[in-house]
């Protein structure tokens, strides 16, 4: 896969940027410790192999029966990656990370999982976003293409939400004295978005 540095860059990009499973991941640090934050961090990190399986085998199953079809869901995937984008722009920045009551280090895994898992967005976002960097006149499967680049989307989010919830503490103080920060980490994800989407929709 010729693109797999742009990726792995997009990808950091992207989940460095404000959002909700990185918050929680700071709440659980800030409330409950590093090691809450640390199995939060795997839990949502593992809820990635769900929405990953199924983008693979939907768009390989939609290329293989019609390449057309493929291309027209590439290009509605260039246009929402381009309004999330927009979105991320206009943003006001990072929300207050909520401190909740202590539980259990195998339920706090089990509701990362789950509430990862059950978060449709993340399923359409993976339909649109994996499919960008997937060669398409290469030798390998599609399928397969897909599957190790969301392996390498997950790896990437164990570290950063790891380093998250480690330092749970440190980056929430941190990131109250200076609010803005979120704003340009959104800005930064925006951005990241619509030239992924520009370079999707002029790409022959």
């Amino acid at each position: 896969m010729p693109n797999f540095l742009l990726f792995l860059a997009t990808s950091i990009a992207i989940t460095l940027a404000p959002g909700p499973d990185n918050l929680q991941v700071l709440a659980r640090g800030i409330s409950q410790g590093r090691a809450a934050g640390l199995v939060a961090a795997c839990g949502f990190a593992a809820g990635i192999a769900f929405h990953t399986t199924l983008a693979a085998l939907g768009v390989a199953a939609l290329l293989r029966s019609s390449p057309l079809a493929f291309e027209v869901v590439k290009l509605a995937g260039a246009a929402y990656l381009v309004w999330i984008g927009i979105k991320a722009l206009r943003s006001q920045g990072l929300a207050t990370a909520h401190a909740r009551a202590p539980q259990p280090l195998s339920t706090v895994f089990r509701q990362s999982v789950l509430g990862n898992i059950l978060n449709p967005k993340v399923t359409l976002f993976f339909v649109v976003f994996l499919p960008q960097f997937v060669n398409l006149h290469g030798t390998q499967n599609v399928t397969l293409q897909m599957l190790e680049l969301g392996a390498l989307f997950m790896l990437q989010t164990v570290v950063v939400f790891s380093l998250f919830g480690v330092c749970a503490g440190m980056i929430g103080a941190w990131l109250k004295r200076r609010p803005r920060v979120g704003v340009w980490l959104d800005r930064l994800a925006g951005a990241t978005f619509i030239a992924i989407g520009i370079r999707v929709a002029l790409r022959d």
